[in-house]
């Protein structure tokens, strides 16, 4: 990978991807480690991928290498501003809302691993890099 980035965002499937230790995943984020990267996920992205078969030993090890970000009030209404700007609403945007929201006030440059770039483009726009899984 020759592009730098001080910060990588996950989003849900970027971080059960790593918590399920996946291959292509676990390759990215040693590279991203190596160029010396912080890894952010947000809270509620936890609630999101915890169900009854994940493993909760590797949830809280992968848990213990990132920072995890509270969905404040005022990061709330951030990303409902962010999704009134580009004509999306409801539950299914929320989540992916708080999550562009987050990764577009780190410090850059920002990639986020996820499995919905059409929205997540539609959010972020072209201020972050977004990487497919």
């Amino acid at each position: 990978m020759t592009e730098r980035f001080e910060t990588v965002v996950l989003d849900s499937q970027g971080l059960s991807s790593w918590i399920a230790q996946e291959r292509g995943v676990l390759a990215l984020i040693q590279a991203f480690h190596a160029m010396g990267a912080d890894f952010v996920v947000g809270a509620n992205t936890i609630v999101e991928v915890t169900h009854a078969r994940v493993n909760e030993a590797r949830l809280n090890w992968t848990l213990s290498r990132v920072r995890v970000e509270a969905v404040t009030e005022q990061a709330a209404r951030a990303s409902a501003k962010l999704l009134k700007q580009v004509g999306l609403h409801g539950h299914k945007y929320a989540i992916d809302a708080t999550v562009a929201e987050m990764a577009l006030r780190q410090s850059g440059p920002v990639a986020v691993l996820t499995s919905d770039v059409d929205d997540m483009a539609k959010l972020c726009g072209d201020r972050v890099r977004l990487i497919a899984l």
